[in-house]
């Protein structure tokens, strides 16, 4: 079935375009595929959402929404997406995230390379919760100690000790055969006798 659409003052289209068109819209989600449904529309079939559902089998919902879109600018936000989820725990209790984070800046030193922006902490997350606990807060506002880990590695704090010196290797013991082994003689012990 070789079918083309060919809209008054538009390019026309063949089936196999049709089907791209239709494909990468399916890999597309939200306020994408949207846009990318309503620039096909005003493309190839005039800014009309009911010819681009005759034409690529879009639901003309969708496409009624990304032309606005696409006109004002402005992103519509479905109401899950906008209402829905828990809240980070630092967000729920922010003067409690406060005083563990001045807790863990008492706690923490830069990475000793610094080649990252981490800090590291001997503040383990059940050391934390007992210290915020011994500042007077409520048990029920603060989370598990899984949870804590997470809240400090989520804002850079790595909860692992703190190396303050690395032992050196041993180095392996030459070998006699090895030519970094050899003695070099020293000129100033040989002597030299004169022959009487």
């Amino acid at each position: 079935m070789d079918t083309t659409f060919c809209l008054a003052d538009k390019p026309s289209l063949d089936a196999s375009h049709i089907d791209d068109l239709k494909q990468a819209a399916s890999k597309m989600l939200g306020a994408q595929r949207r846009s990318f449904e309503a620039e096909m529309a005003v493309k190839y079939c005039r800014g009309s959402a009911r010819q681009a559902e005759v034409v690529f089998g879009w639901s003309r919902h969708t496409v009624e929404v990304g032309l606005p879109e696409r006109r004002s600018g402005i992103i519509c936000l479905g109401a899950q997406e906008a209402f829905c989820g828990n809240q980070w725990w630092e967000e729920k209790h922010p003067e409690v995230a406060e005083a563990l984070w001045s807790l863990a800046k008492t706690h923490s030193q830069q990475d000793p390379t610094f080649r990252s922006t981490l800090s590291y902490t001997r503040l383990t997350a059940a050391e934390a919760l007992k210290q915020l606990q011994g500042l007077g807060f409520d048990p029920e506002v603060l989370p598990s100690p899984s949870t804590m880990a997470d809240v400090l590695n989520r804002n850079g704090y790595r909860l692992r000790p703190v190396l303050k010196a690395k032992p050196q290797k041993k180095f392996q013991k030459p070998m006699p055969s090895s030519p970094i082994s050899m003695k070099k003689t020293d000129k100033t012990r040989r002597e030299v006798k004169p022959n009487d």
